[in-house]
């Protein structure tokens, strides 16, 4: 059995002894040790069962470079375990102590403008930095065989939110050792690079910089390696320490925390790595997409785990401090948006952090613990969560079955976001959070997965922009329509090879069978109306399309709609054929709706109550084995039809036929206990 197998069923035996895991940061050594108690007590009164140390201790453990003092963390970790509180432990390295960045300025990192940074703030590395890796390398082994067989330790927590890049010279050295074997020679990477254009060639890998700031465009094959060499090296820094740590004789899982659709890491390359996928989460309240578009980072969590459960390792009980304008959650909001992790896979609801921060930059940032103290909503809001999580025990370690792929890849949306397109207002993630959107009110989760991933247990395939598209993936799709699958793609899709180089031919060069269509150019729009052909409708009073379009001309497939004025006027816009479906253009919210939900009916594919194709708006229906987690997030109540008898285990009501849910409440309908 490998490493990785046996700490995943370390994690697994963990949440099967306990429950869902309920707890988040603690920061003790930022408070004087009569407070520990108190934290502790406080603690098991909410329910915490969990809780992360260490996360920025550096300074603690590390004052001077070569000391060692641990009397702070062994009392902790001692008091931590005789109270039944699990312990993530945490490597200190995100945040390094000012003396190292003062004694060895080529641990800070360089940005695009040739600014070195300085110490002061978190993240002062550089991921290049050798000496910045040997210090870290030190003081992870150091705390690994120390804590290796500690009792209390039951997973290690590396890092936190790997993000920083650097433009440095160390950093242009790893690039190019990165290039190197990339491409194996310096005439491979011309050629990739197209280094012609504007008189770019090089002589050797010496001659290669990052692509700092420069008079006007920078090479986007160059950019784009640049993104992957820099995701390739951040993971390096983690693997280089989780190996550290595994070496010392720790059998507990590792992991260390994710930023959902963060923009300087492919999490697809990282997710093999950790024993457990973990994430960061912090929806604004503010935003009136906010409950659908956490529910996709929800569900792409749980895909790069494939279909195991997963941790919330942060989020907030109120307000951040971080956005120009902060609105707070209240308890009832903070609650549905724990509950709402648990429906989507999630065995572990954590928060930054336990006790608020008196002073220092996150001195506003919400806690479980806040500065009024235990007298306050803000805390009785957390003992009422783990209140409601231990009820939910029994869901731990269930699945979500699914039958919907959404494909995205981090290479092809770092590519096609580049400079010097035919507009810049056509955004990935955009289109992504819209598509997703018309499945989560329909209560259908979906797997997020890589374009070269196997598709074959899928009967519907969503592509809603994928720049780049290999050859496999093209020949993946065509395979999963002809085997009766649905695929449904998006504009600008399959436009660049794996350098970002423009395929040539009509476009889409790899797709052109499959959609029965073939177009001559891509334009920038203003906004114009639809004709939508007879037998297809939808709801939209004013079909239109806008941002982008594609010159089509249909090649045996079916238009379903055509631009109705302007330039484009009578040029496909949306086509089928077959099993495949192909938008040319960014089409309105009732457009795009209506082929989604055509494609899903001729998969079969509905959501988990019968009778409801669309759900009422502001409810979020999941399950998750044979839960059925129903979510209000509206300001009204919403009655839901369901089969009678099932018990509700936050209430231990049994349902009737028709379920009412008041307003951002949750319900968790229970088909065991029916059984």
């Amino acid at each position: 059995m490998s490493s990785t197998t046996t700490a995943r069923a370390a994690f697994d035996a963990l949440i099967a002894e306990r429950g869902l895991a309920f707890g988040g940061d603690y920061n003790p050594e930022q408070w004087p040790r009569e407070t520990w108690r108190e934290d502790v007590r406080l603690m098991r009164e909410a329910g915490v069962n969990f809780v992360t140390v260490g996360v920025f201790s550096w300074a603690t453990i590390e004052p001077r470079p070569g000391a060692r003092e641990w009397d702070w963390l062994d009392e902790i970790l001692a008091l931590l375990h005789e109270n039944g509180i699990a312990v993530d432990l945490a490597t200190p390295v995100a945040s390094p102590p000012p003396w190292l960045g003062i004694q060895h300025p080529d641990v800070l990192p360089v940005d695009r403008d040739g600014v070195r940074l300085i110490a002061g703030s978190r993240n002062q590395f550089s991921p290049a930095s050798r000496t910045y890796r040997e210090h870290a390398l030190a003081i992870t082994r150091d705390i690994a065989a120390r804590y290796a067989e500690h009792p209390a330790v039951r997973m290690w927590h590396v890092g936190n939110e790997y993000g920083q890049i650097d433009h440095g010279d160390e950093a242009a050295r790893e690039f190019r050792i990165w290039l190197e074997r990339r491409y194996g020679g310096i005439d491979a990477l011309n050629a990739a690079w197209n280094t012609a254009f504007w008189s770019q060639r090089y002589d050797s890998f010496d001659e290669i910089l990052p692509p700092r700031r420069m008079p006007y465009l920078v090479n986007p094959a160059q950019s784009l390696d640049f993104r992957r060499h820099s995701s390739d090296q951040l993971l390096a820094c983690y693997t280089e320490l989780r190996d550290a740590i595994r070496a010392s004789g720790a059998p507990q899982p590792i992991t260390t925390n994710f930023m959902g659709f963060f923009a300087h890491a492919d999490y697809h390359s990282w997710a093999a790595e950790a024993d457990v996928v973990s994430d960061d989460q912090y929806p604004d309240p503010a935003n009136p997409d906010a409950a659908s578009e956490i529910a996709l980072v929800q569900d792409l969590m749980r895909s790069l785990g494939r279909g195991r459960s997963w941790m919330l390792m942060e989020q907030s009980i109120s307000a951040v401090s971080w956005r120009e304008h902060n609105l707070p959650k209240s308890p009832l909001r903070a609650r549905r948006d724990s509950l709402q992790a648990v429906a989507r896979g999630a065995d572990a609801i954590c928060f930054f952090q336990w006790r608020q921060a008196r002073s220092g930059a996150e001195r506003f940032h919400s806690s479980m613990l806040p500065h009024a103290g235990a007298d306050s909503d803000v805390f009785r809001g957390a003992c009422r969560q783990g209140a409601d999580l231990q009820k939910l025990a029994a869901v731990a370690g269930t699945e979500i079955a699914t039958d919907v792929a959404l494909l995205f890849d981090w290479s092809a949306w770092w590519a096609g976001e580049e400079p010097a397109r035919p507009t810049e207002r056509l955004s990935t993630m955009e289109q992504v959070n819209r598509w997703y959107r018309s499945l989560w009110r329909r209560g259908i989760p979906v797997d997020v997965r890589h374009p070269d991933a196997e598709l074959d247990d899928y009967r519907v395939i969503l592509v809603p922009h994928a720049y780049i598209l290999s050859d496999a993936a093209a020949q993946a799709l065509a395979g999963a329509a002809a085997r009766g699958a649905q695929v449904v793609i998006g504009p600008f899709s399959g436009v660049a090879d794996e350098n970002a180089g423009i395929l040539q031919g009509r476009s889409p060069v790899q797709l052109r069978e499959l959609i029965g269509a073939s177009g001559e150019e891509w334009s920038g729009m203003l906004p114009g109306a639809l004709q939508l052909a007879d037998g297809f409708s939808a709801d939209d009073d004013a079909p239109r399309a806008s941002i982008l379009a594609e010159r089509l001309r249909a090649e045996g497939g079916e238009v379903l709609a055509a631009h109705a004025d302007g330039d484009l006027a009578g040029i496909p816009a949306v086509i089928r054929n077959d099993n495949a479906w192909y938008l040319g253009a960014v089409v309105s919210d009732g457009v795009l709706d209506a082929v989604l939900a055509r494609a899903l009916a001729a998969a079969s594919v509905t959501g988990p109550i019968d009778g409801l194709d669309t759900l009422p708006d502001g409810l979020e229906a999941v399950r998750r084995g044979d839960v059925l987690f129903l979510l209000n997030h509206t300001q009204h109540p919403i009655d839901v039809p369901v089969t009678a008898g099932l018990v509700d285990l936050l209430t231990g009501e049994e349902t009737g036929d028709i379920v009412g849910i008041a307003p951002g409440d949750v319900r968790a309908l229970s088909e065991r206990q029916h059984r």
